[in-house]
């Protein structure tokens, strides 16, 4: 029987329970599959901290190896890391991660040359039937030359690629956490940093998939605690923190209070559209505050709103030659790192930015933190369909008042806007609303789970 890899092969990625839902021979599978569907004479492979990362990402070399394409193993690696490795190269990549999910689970985020995405409609899909066809009818015919497996180190080069996009010769000594939750960014964060005027506080920097001490998910409030109190204690300027495969960071200001992915968003635009010379392109996706596209224009730039998730943010940064790209789940894409997201790079420009002036980072991001946000509110509802209905026909006929459709539903008047949007995994709607000011925001917010919640 072909195997059933409908449960592990998502939009974007494969991801799954080891060795529940697929091992080592599956993953030799999409090695071979990867380099055919590719076409590719070489390839780039590297792997996260979990304990079964090192096997599935050598038995991924193997699959490649027998189809006759040359494997450069760089070892232990940040997705971003990987990405670079990807980009400078100029090969197709693949990375052994399941981000910020729990230990058992590991998975693939696979890559064109120069760290364009592979998804269901750019190569995943012909993947996944390669792999199932040949549980079925037996493995790939061998090529007749094996390829090479051979192993790389690129950490310091892609720490030094990093540090040219990013000027820190001349900022102010900082006091910084990092909390690293045990993921790769104890791994990357040391090269990166060394040499800057920075005093670090390292917590969880030890390499460990099983997550002793909290879930490498900075995007639950409840795995910052620990962050934002050592950041209180130390007296330090500010506290950073990242996911478990360490393409996401989040900040949190001297008072241990979270920043708003989108006032860093807003930040990191105005830097880069300075460093590009006051013009270029900015993409934003439709839950990021309207502090975003009001700091873009202001700056010179033009900020262009995309559906939420990666690969709608990426292929609009390739239409629009973008220069930079941010979300309000913290992943932020630049033009200099192959319009691939890393939060190090992000990570930097706050530090840049803050050491650059003398003031606070409380004060510094005031600037781009204009309204009363929600955050986003998930609610399990029965039917998505009939809710997102429900809210059209309360809000459509109000005066002032314009909606679209680009993803959910969106609902935008002078004074506030909401976005309501269905997961695509799980029965929930998904609610973000922002306003001038809280007591608006909280009636519009209450107003509109009401309807939701019916």
């Amino acid at each position: 029987m072909a195997a059933d890899l409908s449960q592990i092969v998502k939009a974007y990625d494969v991801r799954g329970v080891v060795p529940d839902q697929w091992d080592e021979s599956l993953a030799e599978l999409f090695g071979a599959a990867f380099a055919q569907v590719t076409g590719a004479d070489a390839i780039v492979i590297g792997h996260d901290m979990r304990p079964s990362s090192p096997g599935l990402s050598q038995a991924f070399a193997r699959g490649a190896a027998a189809r006759g394409v040359d494997v450069t193993e760089i070892g232990l690696c940040s997705t971003d890391q990987l990405y670079y490795a990807s980009g400078a190269l100029g090969l197709p990549g693949a990375m052994f991660t399941a981000s910020h999910n729990p230990a058992q689970y590991n998975g693939i985020k696979m890559c064109r040359a120069g760290a364009a995405p592979i998804g269901q409609d750019t190569g995943l899909a012909e993947i996944r039937a390669l792999v199932e066809g040949w549980t079925e009818s037996g493995a790939p015919e061998p090529a007749a030359t094996r390829g090479t497996i051979t192993r790389r180190d690129t950490l310091e080069d892609y720490a030094a690629h990093l540090r040219t996009l990013v000027d820190l010769t001349s900022i102010r000594p900082l006091k910084v956490v990092v909390d690293a939750g045990n993921g790769m960014g104890g791994h990357t964060v040391p090269t990166v940093f060394a040499g800057l005027p920075l005093t670090l506080v390292p917590m969880y920097f030890e390499l460990d998939g099983t997550f002793p001490n909290h879930e490498a998910n900075p995007l639950d409030p409840a795995n910052i605690v620990d962050l934002q109190q050592r950041v209180r204690e130390e007296g330090a300027d500010l506290g950073i923190a990242f996911d478990g495969d360490a393409d996401r960071c989040f900040v949190v200001d001297e008072h241990g209070d979270p920043v708003s992915p989108s006032a860093v968003t807003a930040l990191v635009a105005s830097r880069e559209l300075a460093r590009h010379g006051g013009e270029g392109t900015v993409i934003h996706n439709l839950i990021t505050s309207w502090s975003v596209p009001e700091v873009v224009r202001e700056n010179g730039g033009t900020p262009v709103r995309t559906r939420v998730g990666h690969s709608f943010i990426k292929a609009e940064m390739a239409r629009t030659g973008a220069i930079f790209g941010g979300e309000h789940s913290a992943h932020y894409y630049f033009k200099d790192f192959w319009n691939a997201d890393t939060g190090m790079l992000a990570a930097l420009h706050v530090l840049a930015a803050l050491g650059g002036q003398d003031g606070p980072l409380s004060a510094l991001v005031a600037q781009y933190d204009r309204y009363a946000g929600s955050g986003e509110i998930n609610s399990t509802v029965d039917d998505q369909a009939a809710r997102l209905a429900a809210l059209k026909t309360a809000f459509e006929s109000r005066e002032g008042v314009t909606l679209d459709e680009l993803d959910g539903l969106t609902v935008t008047a002078a004074d506030w806007w909401f976005n309501v949007r269905p997961s695509n995994t799980e029965p929930l709607l998904r609610l973000n609303a922002e306003a001038r000011d809280e007591t608006t925001m909280t009636k519009i917010r209450d107003e509109v789970l009401a309807i939701i919640r019916g």
